[in-house]
């Protein structure tokens, strides 16, 4: 006997980019844009660059006491949440914040840049480095720092100023921890083990701690703001962008009776991970377009979450218009709002819930990218993790 299973909808969506904030601004600033009017940074991290964003007033969705609290990469992801909560009409219903369930990806905290520059400057001249880290660290770091690096501490903050207290969980580990926090979040209203729930993360690029950790695989375009595809042209690499996404996701049946209306349902969820050879790549991205049990004949609109570092970005990109043809409507909206890491996958399927809604998809943002005739119906959102790890989700429009 086959398990009837819930539909899940997209209630609420909170959004900050290089855009600004809110479903409305991004809708407005990115479905007829192109990449050449995307915010970007060229100059504070050159060679880099990166998609930052603009001034926030923190204090419409939390207290300057709160705030104390809190890291930029927190303080992205709390006041996200708080946009989707306001979104779907739940921020001031204490009955619904308080069993809410609650599915987080987050990186860790930030670096103390002194001690370590301190450090770094030491081992210049000394070759017992493991001593002196045995030496310096129990010294100079606070104690607080050690927990003020924890990523579930962005869930921990949610709870706290949005009273959202339902079971909850963190999940970390780049671009994959987005996917798996989609993943478990559809599985949990598809399933019936939830009613109602937010999911989503928050990055917070603009720290030199992370260019230089990103850096110090190769995985940075350098001297370039191009466009995910013109940037394949030229080498690849990946322009970070600071970003937070969360989405309010409920069972039709539970946001039927209280009244909300979607903006989309997500159908499916497919995710792997494996060695990155141009073989098995291409396999697992055959085995999760096959799981999201697509007629041979869809064509689906494409949102990408793709980094830009080759070769991963190409195979993505060869592997979706192997199964959806060379005309296929691919866009990658990294190329507008930079690669959040954590926080890339939910943002893709906002994005993919907005257009939907809005019964338009997004025009090309880059001259490599294919128009679109007819206003899709089902959008299909993938990424590639810039190391490790893929996923895909297919959205549809919902009633």
């Amino acid at each position: 006997m086959t398990e009837k299973k819930n539909d899940v909808w997209i209630t609420g969506i909170g959004l900050v980019s290089c855009f600004g904030e809110g479903p409305e601004t991004h809708w407005e600033k990115l479905h007829a844009s192109n990449a050449a009017s995307a915010p970007i940074d060229r100059e504070t991290y050159a060679p880099y660059a990166v998609h930052p964003l603009p001034e926030i007033d923190w204090t419409a969705q939390m207290s300057r006491k709160d705030m104390r609290q809190m890291e930029n990469w927190q303080r992205i992801g709390t006041y996200a949440a708080g946009l989707a909560l306001d979104d779907a009409g739940m921020k001031e219903d204490e009955e619904l914040v308080s069993t809410m369930d609650l599915v987080v990806c987050a990186g860790g905290g930030e670096r103390d840049l002194e001690v370590d520059t301190a450090i770094l400057k030491e081992a210049q001249t000394r070759n017992d480095r493991d001593l002196i880290l045995n030496e310096r660290l129990p010294q100079d770091l606070r104690p607080t720092l050690f927990l003020a690096q924890l990523s579930n501490l962005m869930a921990g903050n949610i709870s706290i100023v949005h009273k959202v207290t339902g079971s909850s969980r963190t999940y970390m580990g780049e671009e994959s921890a987005g996917v798996t926090a989609i993943r478990d979040a559809v599985a949990r209203i598809s399933h019936g083990q939830s009613s109602h729930l937010l999911v989503g993360g928050g990055y917070n690029a603009e720290r030199v701690d992370l260019f230089l950790n990103i850096e110090l695989g190769r995985y940075l375009a350098r001297d370039t703001a191009a466009p995910v595809q013109e940037r394949l042209e030229a080498g690849g690499g990946m322009i970070p962008g600071s970003a937070g996404a969360f989405l309010v996701l409920e069972s039709a049946e539970h946001a039927r009776a209280r009244g909300a209306r979607p903006y989309a349902r997500i159908t499916a969820v497919a995710s792997d991970l494996g060695n990155r050879t141009e073989k098995e790549t291409a396999a697992r991205f055959t085995r999760m377009i096959d799981k999201l049990s697509l007629d041979r004949d869809s064509r689906p609109a494409i949102l990408s979450g793709a980094s830009g570092q080759d070769d991963i970005t190409r195979w993505e990109l060869d592997a979706l218009r192997s199964r959806f043809g060379m005309e296929a409507a691919i866009r990658s909206y990294t190329s507008m709002i930079g690669n959040p890491i954590e926080a890339n996958f939910p943002f893709g399927l906002a994005l993919a819930a907005m257009a939907l809604k809005n019964g338009h998809f997004y025009e090309p943002f880059e001259a490599a990218e294919k128009p679109v005739k007819i206003p899709p119906t089902s959008i299909l959102v993938s990424t590639a993790g810039h190391y490790r790890g893929e996923g895909m989700a297919m959205v549809e429009t919902a009633s």
